[in-house]
């Protein structure tokens, strides 16, 4: 450029030194870059005024954003409910790759996260669900341990059935017929009595033993054999026979007969009560058919087995109203057997040596 094209009253610039570097220009930067939104996302909402607390706390902006999805409202939670709100921070996962953008917040909104998260389970409803479960094990074990127990009691019971019938000659005589017997609150008023054993019969059949009549009921049992034993108070004011007759019938049979004994109450009728056994040379000497005062009589249908007890005095004076145990031993009985407490007698010894057998054919039951 010539001289002569320099305008006069501009003044030329300065001389510039050697050492000192050339001023830099000021120009205005460059509108930074943003990635076009993706066509398929809706417009993202405008951002609420940061928090302060949350600007100070907050990471720095990664250079690589994704278009948040806006999330809405959620609905006021219940008081049972549990979910959790909060921002998701997918950094420490393995593998996972730059952190999603914050998730923006209009306003009335709370902090909510960028995805759902699974509710957790409420400690009720698991309870629940373990109580159901061991309830419904519990009764599926209860039915089969019922269905294996009835079996098994169905043949337990058989078993003892059998061996019922073979107490007769297996079962030693003390244990059939105790030299005593202890009667606990068996006497009138709940008093405590003893008998002690005095006689006992050689085992036999029953034609001789029994009344006819009373063998004519017993008959479709049938009589395998019968064993007898006779007993004294204390005082020795009375006498009772104990018989133990044991039959051929199955169970049946036996439970049929009980049945019949039970609903046509043969047991109270005069012309079928058993007959005693009298020992000579013993306080029931003169223990007859006409000394009978009171009877008790016990058909089993778990045993083949009769079990009867008969009492009267020991002096041998004949009665002419013998009474059953069961209107003998009833509050307000008067005749002369209740008031001899005659019917407490008979009905302990049946119900005494009812139990003995029981407890001879089953062991684990408990003789009284």
């Amino acid at each position: 450029m010539s001289t002569q094209a320099r305008r006069p009253d501009v003044p030329p610039p300065p001389a510039r030194r050697p050492e000192e570097p050339a001023p830099r220009a000021t120009a205005p930067p460059p509108p930074r870059p943003t990635a076009p939104p993706r066509p398929a996302a809706p417009p993202r909402p405008a951002a609420p005024p940061a928090r302060p607390e949350a600007d100070d706390a907050a990471p720095p902006k990664s250079p690589r954003t994704f278009p948040a999805f806006p999330t809405p409202r959620p609905a006021e939670p219940r008081p049972r409910d549990r979910r959790h709100t909060g921002a998701v921070d997918l950094t420490d996962r393995p593998g996972a790759g730059a952190p999603f953008a914050a998730a923006p917040r209009g306003p009335g909104h709370d902090e909510a996260t960028t995805r759902l998260r699974p509710v957790p389970r409420s400690p009720r409803r698991t309870v629940a669900a373990a109580v159901c479960l061991v309830l419904g094990l519990g009764l599926v074990a209860g039915g089969a341990a019922g269905t294996w127990l009835a079996g098994g009691d169905s043949a337990g019971a058989a078993d003892r059935f059998a061996a019922g019938a073979a107490l007769w000659h297996d079962a030693p005589v003390d244990r059939l017929f105790p030299p005593t017997v202890e009667g606990k609150k068996a006497g009138p008023g709940g008093a405590d009595r003893t008998w002690t054993r005095i006689a006992v019969a050689p085992d036999s059949g029953c034609a001789k033993a029994l009344d006819p009549l009373l063998a004519s009921v017993l008959a479709p049992a049938g009589c395998a054999r019968l064993l007898r034993a006779t007993y004294t108070d204390a005082t020795r004011s009375e006498v009772v026979t104990v018989g133990l007759l044991f039959t051929r019938a199955g169970e049946q049979t036996m439970t049929d007969l009980r049945t019949r004994f039970r609903t046509e109450k043969l047991d109270q009728r005069r012309d079928l009560m058993p007959r005693p056994y009298a020992a000579e040379g013993t306080p029931a000497e003169g223990f007859g058919d006409d000394q009978r005062a009171s009877w008790s009589l016990t058909v089993l249908d778990d045993l083949p087995a009769v079990v009867y007890a008969v009492s009267g005095f020991a002096d041998g004076r004949e009665i002419t109203e013998p009474q059953p145990a069961a209107s003998a031993t009833a509050d307000g009985a008067t005749t002369a057997p209740a008031q001899a407490g005659l019917g407490h007698t008979a009905l302990a010894h049946t119900e005494r040596a009812t139990a003995r057998l029981r407890s001879l054919a089953r062991p684990d039951t408990e003789e009284r």
